[in-house]
């Protein structure tokens, strides 16, 4: 296959993993990267230290295209993004804050740099400041979308930039890969669909209730981590978003995030009282997610737990590796593109 995105980066495959904490692991990246698409690896539990290390652990894993994600929000992020420079890491995916000065200084390597978006002014704001690309995140996405879904989304970001659009949320096959370039994307990026395969990590309890949800069984709150964030619908999802901000617990939470960043608790929590109510509460709101994702990613804990997941969780029947789940989607694609031919003439 061929697209803008197979050019800018050298896969094979115009597929991107998206950058799951405790999901996009050096290996996951690897197999991504290996089987032809391109793997992102999630540094949001990583303190700097860790994520110079898992960069490392990529390179000896493939010879490949890779990339790593910085999720400015989350603390410590900037220091991770920091070593992805340093480290000359091909492929920067940022969210979630302004990225404009790793495009600055990716660019000074010929690193490519990706902005996750969600409208068309974050959008035009990244490609203004130099972002190689955007991952557009439909509303249909697993955690951070918004209200537009990328049946819309993808076309309106795809007529209003110049640089590329890889679409994100609700594609988990080769009719999705088909319809995504139909609507102006040159790639995709999967989250759900890649957590079920034989190389994903995710626990095998969360990968069995992958396969036994429907596309109904999703649940889209800003009660959860204080933005909008599609979960899988379970008890736990259900008790935590009636419950909305819990403090104690966020209190608790932090400390264990400032201690896996390896950040000074009194300065993270200085740096958060500092930094205004209305941010404090939402990092308040993320340390409480962020202890329930890594209970059901690495835990499998169906108790407490809480998994993001996509629409397209319905849409799963199997467990395939990477490889074998890329040569399937790009036949369907064809068989997608055959139809739509023959329709057409």
């Amino acid at each position: 296959m061929k697209t803008r995105i197979t050019e800018m980066v050298g896969t094979k495959y115009p597929i991107v993993l998206s950058g799951m904490s405790w999901i996009s692991t050096p290996k996951m990246v690897a197999a991504v990267s290996n089987a032809g698409g391109l793997g992102i690896l999630a540094t949001g539990p990583l303190s700097s230290a860790q994520t110079r290390e898992a960069i490392r652990e990529v390179r000896k894993l493939t010879d490949k295209p890779f990339g790593a994600n910085a999720t400015l929000m989350f603390p410590g992020a900037a220091e991770n993004a920091k070593v992805l420079l340093q480290e000359k890491v091909p492929v920067i995916n940022f969210a979630l804050g302004k990225g404009d000065w790793i495009v600055n200084e990716a660019h000074k390597y010929g690193g490519k740099v990706f902005a996750t978006v969600v409208n068309v002014r974050h959008a035009k704001r990244a490609q203004d400041y130099g972002s190689d690309a955007v991952i557009a995140t439909g509303q249909e996405a697993a955690a951070h979308g918004e209200d537009v879904t990328s049946l819309v989304l993808v076309p309106h970001l795809a007529e209003n930039l110049q640089i590329p659009v890889i679409a994100a949320g609700g594609f988990a096959d080769g009719r999705g890969l088909a319809a995504a370039l139909a609507l102006g994307a040159e790639g995709i990026a999967l989250g759900t669909r890649l957590m079920v395969t034989k190389e994903s990590p995710l626990h095998d309890n969360y990968k069995k209730m992958t396969l036994e949800k429907e596309v109904y069984d999703t649940l889209f709150s800003k009660r959860f981590d204080g933005i909008l964030c599609r979960v899988m619908k379970t008890d736990a999802a259900k008790r935590a978003i009636k419950r909305g901000l819990n403090l104690p617990a966020a209190f608790f939470n932090s400390q264990e995030i400032a201690k896996r960043v390896n950040i000074p608790y009194f300065k993270l929590f200085l740096g958060v009282l500092a930094s205004g109510w209305a941010n404090a509460k939402q990092l308040a709101f993320m340390a409480n997610a962020f202890k329930a994702f890594n209970l059901a990613t690495e835990d499998g804990d169906i108790k407490t737990g809480v998994l993001p997941v996509g629409q397209v969780q319905g849409l799963i029947h199997d467990e395939p590796t990477v490889a074998e789940l890329f040569e399937r989607m790009v036949a369907e694609a064809q068989k997608a593109q055959a139809k739509i031919n023959a329709a057409l003439s």
